[in-house]
């Protein structure tokens, strides 16, 4: 056979090279919104409808385009920000590709009005499916508006791939608030199925971060300043107490692009060593500035990995600064030279002649000892020493509290006859620990171990399972509800969950867009594990979103279990060893815990036999 391969058509190359740029809505948002920001935009909104399904409009006062150019920015690999390969080495937009628009039109029904301000007129184009369908002059405010339509409409498997509208609601979000947070500089609008979810006004980068995470964040953010020749890192950090069991609030910006990397994750939670618990992550919002020859973004269609020159540099530059800021701000007290010396002098100079030091008005001539005093005249008996009378009835007394408390050898028999009574009456060799983490007991076979915690876990979560399964369980009402702040992804998401929660118990009020009061609880949850369970919830629920057939009522159960179960290192008595393994024993499936590990053991006395041989 010959002539086998053939170049592919436009259509469906432009289709594969979507599905590599444009994976669900929150896609193709980021990548308008940062041509927006690219464009020199003051302004920037962005409107959603149905989560991005059916409407994704980003409109913006940048500089606009020409005729010729909203033609070209539809066609593959055409870009005005490179113009050949040394210049991927020199990168300060946030595009650079020219696949961004081309990716959209592929796959959606696209609608762009553009205008450069010096000229009267703007042009309106229409894409679909890679196609253009009409081209005409039009008038239009000055700048870009694109509204993407149908998103997915001639890819049904994609658009059928689809989570939720409020899991693909909270994507969208998330890559607004990644532009919006480092471009502090310019105001940014989102609205969702016409509802305002934000409206940002220029300002410090710390007040954008008080703007989108709400108040509470001004007071626990610490200032994050470093520069040397080569680097320059600014930004801010969380105190250590308000860390949190997720990691949706960690922000790395390499020259105001945001990206993810483990390895300065590293180095940002070493600083913090010893001062988290080991399932807690720090919170931070951390930019990056160095020379752009330094770093390579051309290594994923995304444009969220960045290469380092010199990672274990920056590396190192990176912990120093965070650590200087946790033991500068947070663990020393702080000296206010920002103090206002007016107020000072204005305190310090006040008049002192009215102040008198206080004192004790006394009656000298009140005499205890009289019985016409004044305390009679006010209506108060005065108690007379009752001397020698009733002394028989203080000796009975006497008797009965040498009964209650035996001193001596009475005592020593007391506790021992109770000793006595409490050894016959129970069996201390039917369970006993290993080292707090496991039960044995003996049977036929040999000795039986079970895991103490995952034993705990598999009761728990059949039972959480049968609750949410039935009806709505009572709620151990708070004496004094609390209130707990969540990021805007985590908040959503919780709410998207508090259905299900109130089932198990909780009693939860939604307290504006970022904030919850708690007012009741399962019965079994201490008050001190509310903010680490629903963190630990959230967290869960955003991991396992992705996962194709996910149950949320099964990661629901899952996760409470793993909160509440016991934990290795706990001392039990012998009657909460009984109790867990009948309890263990009355589940569905008591060999294995929910994640699959291996419950109960058996060890053999042929085994133990031949450790002794």
């Amino acid at each position: 056979m010959s002539n086998i391969i053939k170049l592919l058509p436009d259509a469906v190359a432009n289709q594969i090279a979507a599905g590599e740029v444009i994976q669900r809505p929150a896609s193709a948002v980021k990548e308008l919104l940062e041509n927006a920001v690219d464009s020199g935009a003051a302004h920037v909104s962005l409107m959603i409808k149905d989560a991005g399904k059916t409407l994704v409009q980003v409109n913006d006062d940048g500089c606009g385009m020409a005729t010729l150019d909203a033609r070209m920015s539809f066609e593959r690999h055409a870009t005005s920000k490179i113009s050949k390969a040394a210049d991927l080495f020199a990168i300060h937009t946030f595009g650079f590709r020219g696949e961004a628009l081309a990716s959209v039109a592929a796959i959606a029904q696209v609608d762009m009005k553009t205008r450069q301000h010096d000229d009267e007129l703007g042009t309106c184009l229409r894409v679909e499916g890679s196609k253009l369908t009409a081209q005409e002059t039009c008038q239009c405010k000055a700048g870009t508006s694109i509204s993407v339509r149908n998103l997915f409409y001639n890819v049904p498997a994609r658009r059928n791939f689809l989570k939720s509208n409020t899991t693909e609601t909270r994507h969208v979000i998330e890559e607004f608030m990644r532009v919006a947070l480092i471009n502090s500089h310019i105001n940014f609008e989102i609205t969702s199925n016409a509802k305002l979810v934000y409206k940002l006004t220029p300002g410090s980068f710390k007040k954008r971060i008080v703007d989108l995470f709400g108040k509470v964040y001004d007071e626990r953010l610490l200032p994050v300043n470093q520069k040397t020749e080569l680097i320059t890192i600014k930004g801010f950090i969380l105190k250590a107490e308000f860390s949190r069991k997720t990691r949706g609030e960690q922000y790395f910006f390499v020259n105001k692009r945001f990206i993810r990397h483990a390895y300065l994750n590293h180095a940002v939670t070493k600083a913090y060593n010893e001062l988290l618990p080991t399932d807690a992550y720090p919170s931070y919002f951390l930019h990056i500035e160095t020379n752009p020859s330094d770093i390579d973004i051309n290594i994923h269609p995304t444009k969220t990995e960045v290469n380092f020159k010199d990672a274990r540099y920056v590396y190192s530059v990176l912990h120093a600064a965070v650590r200087e800021s946790i033991g500068k701000h947070s663990l020393t007290p702080t000296l206010d030279f920002d103090e206002d010396p007016s107020l000072t002098e204005a305190f310090t100079t006040l008049p002192r002649q009215d102040l008198q030091a206080p004192s004790v008005k006394i009656n000298p001539d009140y005499n205890p000892f009289k019985t016409n005093d004044r305390a009679t005249d006010r209506g108060f008996e005065h108690k007379h020493d009752m001397g020698d009378k009733n002394w028989e009835t203080l000796y009975r007394q006497d008797e009965k509290i040498s009964m209650a408390f035996p001193t001596g050898n009475d005592k020593e028999n007391t506790f021992a006859s109770s000793e006595n009574t409490s050894v016959e009456k129970e069996n201390p060799n039917r369970f006993f620990q290993i080292h707090r983490r496991y039960i044995a007991c003996n049977v036929r076979s040999g000795v039986m171990l079970i895991d103490q915690q995952r034993a705990h876990e598999r009761i728990l979560y059949e039972e959480y399972l049968e609750r949410l399964a039935g009806r709505h369980q009572p709620s151990q009402q708070q004496l004094f509800p609390q209130q707990l702040h969540f990021s805007p992804d985590d908040a959503t998401l919780l709410k998207d969950l508090k259905e299900a929660l109130s089932q198990l118990g909780f009693s939860i009020e939604e307290l504006g867009k970022q904030s919850v009061i708690v007012n009741g609880i399962p019965a079994d949850l201490q008050d001190t594990d509310i903010k680490a369970t629903l963190e630990k919830i959230v967290e869960d629920a955003k991991r396992c979103n992705n996962n194709p057939g996910n149950d949320k009522n099964i990661q629901l159960a899952r996760s409470m279990a793993a909160q509440l179960s016991v934990k290795p290192g706990t001392t039990l008595s012998e009657t909460e060893m009984a109790d867990l393994f009948d309890r263990l024993f009355a589940c569905k499936v008591p060999e294995t815990a929910p994640e699959g590990k291996k419950i109960v053991g058996i060890l053999k006395l042929t085994v133990l036999e031949g450790f002794l041989r």
